[in-house]
């Protein structure tokens, strides 16, 4: 499943194999993969889940 979808990388991942998410979306599912291991399962969420997610992350920044 994970290699049908079009992953992007956060922005805020860097090249220092420090924290690297990616991120693929789909109209009923957002899927997050650690890049560094990408044969390791997905956490897939709603978008719905995923928007209340971002949403408290920028307020609790």
């Amino acid at each position: 499943m994970n290699t049908d979808l079009n992953w992007c990388k956060s922005s805020y991942s860097g090249d220092q194999g420090g924290a690297c998410v990616e991120i693929a979306s789909t109209p009923t599912h957002i899927h997050i993969r650690d890049s560094k291991d990408t044969t390791r399962p997905a956490l897939t969420l709603s978008p719905t889940t995923w928007s209340a997610f971002v949403a408290a992350y920028r307020n609790d920044r």
